[in-house]
């Protein structure tokens, strides 16, 4: 009876573990995010855009925080502190969820912030430069 029991708390210990570890990565992702105003949402600069300095930035540059502490670092939405947002963080490698997000509106949303999410504006501390580097090494990088 006790070996049932403690076998019984690990499998659902574990069970709970695996589905947190997965919630982040929840593909598509339903969202009704404001498009961006204009040709904004069209617009598309990647092409001149440097994914190197954007990784740089992604990874640890912005302010006040990393991209990839909500993002994380495999762009799933699981960095440490987007487990404690609501909604959670985009995830970058669902294709279903990316296919309908265009680089102009990634980078109306990476300088002005989303409201009703976690996602804050950059565009005191990031140039618009560096966004769209940014928004190239996670298009080249996470969206498939």
């Amino acid at each position: 009876m006790k070996k049932a029991l403690i076998l019984s708390v690990m499998v659902i210990f574990s069970l709970v573990a695996v589905s947190s570890t997965f919630a982040a990565a929840k593909c598509p992702q339903p969202r009704k995010t404001k498009a961006a105003p204009g040709a904004i949402g069209k617009k598309d600069m990647t092409a001149k855009a440097d994914a190197a300095n954007g990784k740089k930035i992604y990874l640890k540059k912005a302010k006040p925080m990393a991209c990839s502490m909500c993002h994380g670092k495999k762009g799933d939405g699981g960095g440490k502190l987007g487990k404690a947002l609501k909604p959670t963080p985009r995830n970058f490698t669902c294709a279903a969820t990316m296919a309908k997000v265009s680089a102009g509106q990634m980078f109306h949303i990476i300088k002005n912030g989303s409201k009703g999410t976690g996602m804050v504006a950059h565009k005191k501390t990031l140039k618009d430069k560096e966004i769209w580097d940014v928004v190239k090494y996670i298009r080249s990088t996470f969206v498939k």
